[in-house]
């Protein structure tokens, strides 16, 4: 999806606030904002955090209901350099079209992740007739030695996936236990999707070397003493090895992490770059209409504007 809420500032990873010696759960409430004609709440990135390893965006859009006729969710024509879309379909379908020509229908419980490397523009866009849309998209930045590789669009509609102690995972990205998804990374990531129907209590072994965040699709999750409410997220922080956590019934928890990115990154508008220089010139070469990002066949849309980098 496209960032209609632009910051041009650096992004770091750091452990959580510690009160009298104590290291704190630091919980993000989301900011609230429309893309494409639908509701999105955003924890990443915002003021609090910047960074949970290599992911540098979370948005949560939906769950939307659209009656009958309506026009439902399109974003049109972007661009995107040095970062990795990832969308975590749940309800509804979504047309992914790219400039490379790829055109693909995700559905629940697929991931779509465009690597845009060099430069990219895609577009998205809702099936028609679906009446309910909820999905997950998040960026996952490119480290610096990658930020220029080739873009590419992998699509994945089988994921690991296994029930255990009245929860159901699905492994998105990365490797955990004896499981390990075929996703596409060049960072150490983990993305992983818990969904407990009648709810439970479990204890998540953790990577020390990773830092951590779980965030609440739906329902609500207990940490302890913390109640962690719908769209809110919770920075676990880093030298964890377990985890034990609380789902109440119907609750859907997104847990992210990674080794933490030890680079400066700027984001801006739809861009990831290591300098400010990266940044300018991609805007330069979308608003020329250069090659560089070609054009999504297809889509008889007007592209984005971008906006100017002060």
């Amino acid at each position: 999806m496209s960032n209609t809420r632009w910051s041009a500032s650096f992004g770091s990873s750091r452990d959580c606030p510690r009160v009298e010696g104590e290291r704190q759960i630091q919980r993000i409430a989301p900011r609230l904002a429309e893309v494409g004609g639908i509701p999105v709440a955003r924890v990443l990135p915002v003021r609090e955090r910047r960074l949970i390893g290599a992911w540098c965006f979370l948005d949560h859009a939906g769950p939307a209901d659209f009656a009958p006729g309506e026009p439902g969710m399109r974003v049109g024509s972007h661009p995107h350099i040095g970062l990795q879309t990832f969308t975590w379909m749940l309800a509804g379908e979504v047309l992914h079209r790219d400039s490379l020509g790829h055109r693909q229908l995700i559905r629940p419980g697929q991931v779509n992740l465009m690597t845009a490397g060099h430069g990219i523009a895609h577009t998205e866009e809702s099936v028609p007739g679906q009446g309910r849309l909820h999905a997950a998209q998040l960026w996952i930045a490119l480290p610096e030695a990658d930020k220029d590789t080739p873009p590419r669009f992998d699509h994945y509609p089988r994921l690991p996936a296994w029930s255990q102690g009245g929860v159901d995972f699905t492994l998105l990205i990365g490797d955990y236990l004896s499981h390990k998804a075929p996703t596409l990374s060049f960072s150490p990531l983990l993305g992983m999707d818990l969904h407990s129907p009648r709810g439970a209590t479990l204890s998540l072994p953790l990577r020390p070397e990773f830092e951590y965040g779980l965030f609440v699709l739906e329902g609500r999750l207990a940490l302890g003493a913390a109640n962690v409410a719908e769209n809110e997220l919770a920075y676990l922080g880093l030298r964890r090895e377990q985890l034990t956590l609380t789902l109440a019934p119907g609750a859907r928890v997104l847990l992210v992490g990674g080794e933490p990115l030890d680079e400066d990154i700027y984001i801006w508008w739809n861009f990831v770059g290591h300098s400010r220089d990266d940044i300018a010139q991609a805007l330069a070469d979308w608003n020329a209409g250069a090659e560089r990002f070609g054009k999504v066949e297809g889509d008889d849309g007007e592209p984005l504007p971008a906006p100017e980098l002060p």
